[in-house]
């Protein structure tokens, strides 16, 4: 099931993130965009929860057309039912993508979230027992830091829980030196 909370972070139960459950296990909460780091993470999270018995919350961020000061600029509230929609079914690619449409082996929530990435899984992950998974981007240069941010590293220095970010897997660093043009000489070092 892929819950749409359209205007602010919630927990899968429907109270707002922050909110202490008395007595609630840590949860692991997993940032999925659909690339093959997040996939990653995704299975992480999984191994994680299978080894604690914890809940997945697989949250896939997003933001309306225009991104927010465009969308406060000029609000379309049909723009923002399709941004949602969406978000909505990335989130429901990514995870046929990841399973294959079969059970993942652990108990999985998912939540497309209207919000800015780093901040929005930071409040979900509000708990000290909970877990947050991130898959860890390609290195970038200073000039594309500045522009973007790393969502890990605003994790990171942010998260009130221990983050683990997983590396991105050999297929893409391979697939990246294949886009570069290093060619399969690169590969068979």
């Amino acid at each position: 099931m892929v819950h749409q909370d359209t205007d602010r972070a919630a927990s899968p139960d429907g109270r707002s993130a922050g909110v202490h459950r008395p007595g609630r296990p840590g949860r692991i909460v997993v940032g999925v965009s659909g690339s093959l780091g997040s996939l990653a993470a995704l299975h992480r999270a999984v191994v994680e929860a299978r080894h604690s018995d914890a809940e997945v919350l697989a949250v896939l961020c997003w933001s309306p057309p225009g991104e927010e000061l465009g969308y406060r600029r000029t609000p379309c509230p049909p723009a923002l039912a399709a941004g949602r929609d969406s978000a909505v079914a990335r989130l429901r690619q990514a995870l046929d993508e990841a399973f294959a449409g079969r059970f993942a082996g652990a108990r999985l929530r998912c939540q497309a979230v209207r919000g800015e990435t780093g901040h929005t899984l930071v409040r979900l992950a509000d708990h000290p027992d909970d877990l947050l998974v991130l898959g860890a981007g390609r290195a970038r240069g200073r000039l594309a830091r500045a522009l973007r941010p790393s969502v890990a590293a605003y994790c990171v220095r942010h998260a009130t829980c221990p983050v683990l970010t997983v590396p991105r897997p050999p297929l893409h660093r391979d697939l990246e030196v294949l886009e570069r043009g290093g060619g399969l000489r690169a590969l068979v070092r």
